[in-house]
């Protein structure tokens, strides 16, 4: 059970979930239907996008044994390559070009494009801004891109927020891997310390919340709950973070969160 644990989270399925998960409460709150052809885009490509990001420089430098698990990991990013390219074609123009943007995020968070330069996941402080802002893209750009949904104030809200999201979830990995991150990293607790990310993490939540009585069609209560409920949940995860923490502490129950909170969202449409 535990070598299926670890290959589920070393080959980045769980992550994608965690992607899938996003992109289909997007639709959920804005009441928009792309199918699933996002959503299994966000999910393959993931997959492939992560698992290039781990490995990739490893591979390079011949540092990484070529053990049962990674030839599994090779195999299954292969085959999401190949669904992530299918799943590619049947979106909109719109939103094929916008998909490149944020893989030249990708790309530049993995490649070093400048000549004796370090690729961007090595610059001093930007890898947590850089992740952030692509989550937001592939979770709320696409699939609003993709329902042809205007540009309004309560997409900026939703882009902004999910940013406030994903942006305390990083810090509890950042917490989590403080002594193990290259110092060159400058992560937000290298910086700051311990207790004032938390602190710094506890803000942003608030605000994610305070920022839900903007929406122009704010008198629904569910979806102001759902996220009470999801920022409760990632506060606790950031108050009982610390370096002492297990890897399956964020990389897998953290990472849950989401797709918990989608199936909360998917149970309460039947009721």
């Amino acid at each position: 059970m535990k070598k299926i644990i670890d290959f589920y989270i070393n080959s980045s399925l769980h992550v994608a979930l965690s992607t899938f998960s996003l992109v289909l409460m997007t639709d959920f709150f804005f009441n928009i239907s792309n199918g699933y052809s996002v959503a299994f885009f966000a999910f393959f490509g993931t997959v492939v996008g992560y698992n290039f990001v781990k490995y990739d420089a490893l591979a390079r430098l011949n540092k990484l044994n070529i053990k049962k698990e990674l030839k599994g990991i090779v195999v299954l990013s292969f085959f999401s390559f190949l669904a992530c390219i299918y799943f590619f074609w049947q979106l909109s123009r719109v939103t094929k070009s916008t998909a490149f943007v944020f893989l030249g995020l990708t790309l530049l968070y993995t490649l070093p494009f400048f000549p004796n330069k370090k690729n961007a996941r090595n610059w001093k402080g930007i890898k947590i801004y850089i992740v952030a802002i692509t989550w937001v893209g592939v979770t709320v750009i696409l699939p609003l891109f993709e329902a042809k949904f205007p540009f309004s104030k309560d997409v900026f809200l939703m882009a902004l927020q999910r940013f406030l999201l994903i942006f305390p979830m990083i810090l509890v990995f950042d917490i989590v891997d403080v002594y193990k991150d290259d110092v060159h990293l400058q992560t937000v607790p290298q910086q700051i310390g311990v207790k004032k990310t938390k602190s710094l993490g506890y803000l942003l939540l608030l605000a994610l919340l305070s920022l839900e009585f903007f929406y122009t069609d704010n008198h629904h209560f569910l979806p102001l709950f759902f996220k009470l409920l999801v920022c409760i949940t990632i506060a606790l995860f950031l108050f009982f973070a610390n370096e002492n923490r297990s890897r399956y502490y964020a990389s897998l129950w953290l990472e849950s969160v989401p797709i918990l909170w989608w199936l909360v969202l998917v149970g309460s449409e039947s009721f």
